[in-house]
């Protein structure tokens, strides 16, 4: 067994975020609630508990999510 790196898995979730991304700013909240609840206490999202099925970025949580997807998922393009 290993010791889990919630900062990594905090990181993984934001980018997958970024899939879901909708109306701009908006994502859907699918993912493991402890992870939602760190990254806002982060500052990424907004408050993930309430009845919407989605949560909103911040301006530096969409911006974040934005890298860390190019980062994680990203292939080069070939010219």
């Amino acid at each position: 067994m290993v010791e889990i790196d919630t900062d990594k898995v905090d990181e993984a979730v934001l980018a997958l975020l970024h899939l879901t991304l909708h109306d701009g700013f908006r994502a859907w909240k699918g993912h493991d609630w402890d992870a939602l609840d760190r990254l806002h206490h982060k500052g990424m999202i907004g408050n993930p508990v309430g009845k919407a099925k989605s949560v909103v970025f911040t301006e530096e949580g969409l911006a974040e999510s934005v890298r860390l997807f190019t980062k994680l998922f990203g292939k080069p393009m070939i010219r």
